[in-house]
């Protein structure tokens, strides 16, 4: 049951949260993505994990949402309907940056051996 109330919770605040940083008037802010957040078994702290496109300000960002955690929290208070919002740590997420990276190394790899990665070869 906890579980289920731990990946509930999670998913409504990823949708307020995004809702949130989209009407930050920052401009630190623009180009930010929640990609998820986990809620601790405790529902006493959750981390967001974010991405942003914009690659010369990544400390910018990161310095923008630790300081409006305390902002964005209150707003989750009068939006959620719950005893409780947990403290908010954000964290960077390179997952997308990963993927872009494997995807270039296959493409590569395709062009170097003339087939697609994931074809069986035939000897």
């Amino acid at each position: 049951m906890a579980r289920y109330r731990n990946r509930r919770l999670a998913e409504e605040l990823m949708r307020e949260i995004s809702g949130i940083i989209r009407q930050m008037k920052d401009p630190r802010l623009t180009l930010v993505s929640v990609l998820a957040v986990q809620v601790d078994n405790e529902l006493e702290r959750a981390k967001v994990f974010v991405s942003h496109l914009s690659q010369s300000g990544e400390d910018e960002t990161m310095t923008a949402l630790t300081q409006a955690a305390g902002y964005i929290r209150s707003e989750l208070a009068k939006r959620l309907n719950t005893r409780t919002v947990p403290e908010l740590v954000f964290v960077d997420d390179h997952s997308i940056e990963a993927g872009f990276k494997i995807t270039e190394m296959l493409d590569a790899y395709e062009r170097e051996h003339g087939g697609r990665a994931d074809e069986p070869t035939e000897e």
